[in-house]
């Protein structure tokens, strides 16, 4: 009897089955990478503006409720221009979040002053994965109801955005080059079990 068709078969099974939690992919190992937050640990990594219940729940960093009208922003305390991040995530089919990179003003976070890689599967205009403001990921993008991962990387003025390792975006901008990354929450459960950098 060839086992080898079995073996071939339960291994494809196997990634099956990782692509639905995390899109088939794992951390990144090497040097060089900060660990910002991990398994709900790193919340003395950010400072909070807004009033978002930032918290740690089942091993992750989650929000679910806001008080007012301006998102609850985690800003991290340090800055980054040329980088590489990658973030694990889960959203429901609610949720409005984000995360922004080179942020140019700690004190309101926004895309007039930095770039915001969207979790939002609702957008009518900036799907999920887009890079806001200067370029849109396709439509069938979507992150709600299981674990995600996004992949960013930043270099001079050249951006990509992956999402469960599928490139979403490949831009140029020069708009924003430089400052802190900051997680969104405006609607809905969003959840962030892991987030690292490395500096390029």
């Amino acid at each position: 009897m060839n086992r080898i068709p079995a073996f071939r078969a339960f291994t494809a099974l196997l990634c099956f089955a990782a692509a639905l939690l995390a899109g088939c992919a794992s951390a990144p190992s090497g040097t060089g990478w900060v660990m910002l937050i991990d398994g709900g640990k790193g919340l003395e990594n950010f400072t909070r503006l807004g009033d978002a219940n930032w918290r740690v729940v089942d091993g992750a960093i989650q929000a679910d409720r806001k008080n007012g009208t301006p998102a609850g922003i985690l800003l991290s305390k340090d800055s980054w221009r040329d980088f590489d991040l990658y973030a694990e995530f889960w959203a429901d089919e609610e949720a409005n979040s984000g995360i922004y990179i080179r942020v140019t003003n700690r004190e309101l976070v926004n895309t007039k002053g930095s770039y915001e890689v969207q979790i939002w599967d609702k957008s009518p205009t900036f799907a999920t994965a887009s890079l806001m403001p200067p370029a849109k990921a396709a439509p069938t993008f979507k992150a709600a109801g299981r674990w995600n991962t996004m992949r960013v990387t930043a270099k001079g003025a050249r951006m990509t955005v992956s999402m469960n390792g599928e490139q979403a975006v490949d831009v140029e901008d020069t708009a924003f080059p430089a400052g802190p990354i900051a997680l969104q929450y405006n609607a809905g459960i969003i959840r962030f079990r892991r987030l690292m950098i490395r500096p390029l």
